[in-house]
């Protein structure tokens, strides 16, 4: 068998075992879901255990609620005094090293002079709802489900091919792991006109976009339907027609 042959299937195999595990999971949190629906800025709804069994387990990064042990009534305290003049979002603030962030919810322009730290921008508190005085837009939800179910099925294609690479299928990989959903919010908030200049950890965008979990493992693979015939590393995507720029990795 000629070996662009054999890529290609390989190729076509790992692209349908995504898409098969993608149906799979889909599946299980359909027949999962609740039966109330749930509005973006709402609290979301709780699976699993009880509200009041899960509220123990609960630790948000950016809440006062991680403090635990005798002195976490001292250091919650401390982190919610306002810094700066707060402005709308409450009064939480969170303690990086050299001192504490204060929460916002308004994004401005900052001057180079800026002597005081940059405050954190977000338009949702930790529990999900919409903070008082921010530009938060709602969507759709068709929209918003099919941000989701991007998010979703870029997890199971990173899942698929970081295994293949480990198998020694393909050379080389990067996961997406973790900005799931910066990747496809930002494609969401553009339109397929604007150009796209990205990294190698940006394959989201593609994905909103259309292409294919067949085109992704023609460029991991290299075969001859590859776009750039073989010539680029593996997740150095581009598409010419999705105005995605192949992505360059140069390492200093």
């Amino acid at each position: 068998m000629a070996p662009w042959r054999a890529a290609a299937m390989a190729s076509s195999q790992i692209a349908r075992r995504a898409a098969r595990r993608l149906l799979s999971s889909q599946h299980r949190r359909h027949c999962a879901a609740p039966a109330c629906p749930w509005l973006l800025g709402s609290a979301p709804p709780v699976l699993g255990p009880s509200p009041a069994a899960a509220a123990g387990d609960r630790r948000g990064f950016c809440s006062v609620r991680r403090f635990t042990g005798e002195s976490s009534a001292a250091a919650a305290a401390a982190v919610e005094e306002a810094e700066n003049g707060l402005v709308a979002g409450g009064d939480q603030a969170i303690d990086f090293p050299g001192g504490k962030v204060s929460f916002v919810a308004e994004m401005n322009f900052l001057p180079e002079s800026q002597r005081e730290r940059i405050n954190c921008y977000r338009v949702l508190d930790d529990d999900g709802r919409t903070i008082s005085g921010s530009r938060f837009q709602e969507v759709s939800k068709e929209l918003a489900l099919k941000m989701y179910s991007e998010m979703v099925t870029l997890q199971v294609m990173d899942t698929i091919f970081f295994e293949a690479q480990r198998q020694g299928r393909i050379s080389f990989y990067l996961t997406s792991h973790g900005e799931e959903a910066i990747n496809i919010a930002s494609a969401a908030a553009l339109t397929i006109d604007d150009i796209v200049l990205p990294q190698y950890r940006e394959p989201g965008v593609l994905l909103w976009r259309g292409f294919t979990l067949q085109e992704f493992a023609n460029q991991c693979f290299g075969n001859k339907l590859d776009y750039g015939k073989g010539r680029q590393m593996p997740i150095h995507y581009g598409s010419n027609r999705l105005n995605y720029f192949t992505v360059s990795s140069p390492i200093a």
